[in-house]
């Protein structure tokens, strides 16, 4: 399955005020949302992106030829923006999993593919989730399932986990995650491995200190009247992102959704925006999709 970008004209539209301007997207994925933004530039324009995943590094090197466009691996990192860059007018984060990410089986993320036990994005550096779980104590696993994935079964789970561990370790994605369904059948839709899933590969990849690190980052990068545009896909990255533009800290930022305008052309609920219906309906994965949208003053 290919990567279909979630909220694409929604993020891009509020995203991009100068066609001329200097553009970070901070999550490449698979490039929907670069392409997007590098149609809306004219020649001076210039969108530099990066992503921790070296696969995505990759294929924005086989098949971004454009001039105006630089990627580099790892999360944004101020040292690999030329000195000669005065401006940043528009950065865009996505930070959800690409789905070549959750399709790959050998990547490890999914549980309905069997595969080695992985889920790191960056498969150059860190331990793997099979690593992690090798060594980790029960109280450690609990203490994960809990932060995470909010998972209120942590404690039980993580006992499971522990004691599965020490007799047959657990190696692949479908043994973890049917040892969970075993003890926890599935009520309704949800996979009950779903938010465990979720919680250890957001610790293995550190992704809630990373979007902290990027917002800042950001945040010291970009120009007067320069805009942030986040897209979340649950709720532990949405709080990080509402809790880094606390109203305290309105005297720096406004909240963009608010405009009339934008509530009218977009589905906007309460300052955020959401994807459509008709979006839900031809990419599922979309419909835990929370943008938000800030500029600087």
């Amino acid at each position: 399955m290919s990567h279909i970008p979630v909220l694409l004209e929604e993020s891009v539209d509020l995203l991009i005020q100068n066609p001329s301007g200097t553009y970070i997207d901070g999550t490449f994925g698979r490039g929907g949302h670069s392409a997007r933004i590098l149609s809306k530039l004219n020649k001076k324009g210039r969108l530099i992106a990066f992503d921790k995943d070296l696969d995505a590094v990759n294929f924005a090197t086989s098949n971004f030829k454009d001039t105006r466009f630089s990627i580099f691996h790892g999360t944004l990192n101020q040292r690999h923006l030329s000195k000669s860059i005065e401006k940043i007018e528009g950065i865009l984060f996505d930070f959800g999993l690409c789905s070549t990410q959750l399709d790959i089986a050998e990547r490890g993320f999914s549980f309905n593919k069997d595969g080695p036990l992985d889920m790191r994005m960056d498969q150059s550096s860190a331990m793997s989730a099979r690593e992690w779980l090798a060594n980790a104590s029960e109280k450690e696993i609990s203490s994960v399932l809990w932060e995470y994935g909010e998972e209120k079964h942590a404690n039980s789970i993580a006992r499971l986990i522990f004691h599965e561990q020490q007799k047959n370790p657990i190696t692949t994605t479908l043994k973890l995650a049917q040892l969970i369904e075993n003890h926890f059948p599935r009520k309704g839709k949800k996979h009950p491995a779903t938010k465990c899933f979720q919680a250890i590969r957001i610790f293995i990849n550190n992704e809630l200190s990373d979007l902290s690190e990027n917002l800042k980052t950001a945040d010291s990068l970009l120009t007067s009247g320069g805009r942030i545009v986040t897209i979340s896909f649950h709720s532990l990255e949405d709080r990080k992102v509402k809790e880094y533009f606390k109203p305290e800290r309105s005297n720096m930022h406004k909240d963009i959704p608010i405009n009339p305008t934008v509530n009218k052309k977009y589905l906007c609920i309460a300052n955020k925006i959401k994807p459509r219906i008709e979006e839900i309906r031809s990419n599922v994965r979309s419909r835990s999709a929370i943008m938000r949208a800030y500029e600087k003053v």
